[in-house]
């Protein structure tokens, strides 16, 4: 088991748990225990849990948007994929409005000396593309950064979205149904992604399968504003049913 397996097992068991001692932890994973305390002191600094004497306890509440840092470990090869399939649509010479996420930053990295102008909504992305070769083109919006995401919100980043177009926008989703729309678990980031959809020709909507079927509280918009859906093979049948009958084309990698 690699070092990425194991700490995607040991989030997983925490998370399901809400505590884990160490044992449990070694026995799981086939680890020794010197091998979990040194693993849960890397995902304890980057606050994907806590750490307490002999175990782990998670730090999501109910209902709570996971950390980033969380997000980052999880379902990395079908983010991967997704992104792959984003990145397949775009063609050369396009604008691009790269919304905030580990799945739209796995997009980023395949833009990276792309013939594409792209304009990144995080600093994570805005990070990976700074070096990006000719013709690469990096727009960089105004916004304030959301204390552990990266994501920027904000009168600045509303206004630099209302002054521009772009020919697509990959968008991603905290939750998406037919029938309760897009979702996010921010309000500001809610009205990003309104803003993100009223600027674009087309969106690209990039979401793993657990994403589908999922509601969260700050509503973004119908899903019949998203033009293509890229999803993985892990998305409930009867969701991408629906939204295929509420107009979105589907692809699934």
């Amino acid at each position: 088991m690699s070092t990425v397996e194991r700490h995607q097992l040991i989030i997983q068991a925490v998370q399901e748990a809400e505590t884990a001692t160490v044992t449990e932890l070694a026995h799981l994973t086939g680890s020794s225990e010197m091998t979990i305390r040194r693993d849960l002191g890397h995902l304890a600094s980057q606050g994907v849990l806590e750490r307490f004497r002999g175990g782990a306890r998670t730090l999501l509440l109910r209902g709570e948007e996971p950390p980033f840092a969380l997000r980052a470990h999880e379902a990395i090869d079908a983010k991967r994929r997704i992104a792959a399939g984003v990145a397949s649509l775009i063609t050369d010479g396009e604008t691009v409005l790269l919304d905030s996420g580990t799945t739209c930053l796995e997009v980023a990295r395949l833009l990276h000396g792309r013939h594409v102008t792209v304009m990144p909504l995080s600093l994570q992305a805005i990070h990976i593309l700074s070096d990006a070769p000719e013709p690469t083109s990096l727009l960089v919006p105004g916004g304030r950064p959301r204390a552990g995401e990266g994501a920027l919100t904000g009168p600045l980043a509303l206004a630099s979205l209302s002054a521009l177009r772009f020919d697509t926008a990959v968008l991603g989703c905290c939750g998406l149904t037919a029938g309760d729309g897009m979702t996010a678990y921010d309000l500001d980031e809610a009205a990003v992604k309104k803003a993100v959809i009223s600027s674009a020709r087309r969106v690209i909507a990039a979401a793993d399968g657990s994403k589908l079927g999922r509601t969260t509280h700050a509503y973004v918009g119908p899903s019949t504003l998203v033009h293509t859906l890229v999803t993985d093979t892990t998305a409930p049948a009867d969701e991408t049913t629906a939204l295929e009958n509420n107009g979105t084309t589907l692809r699934i990698v």
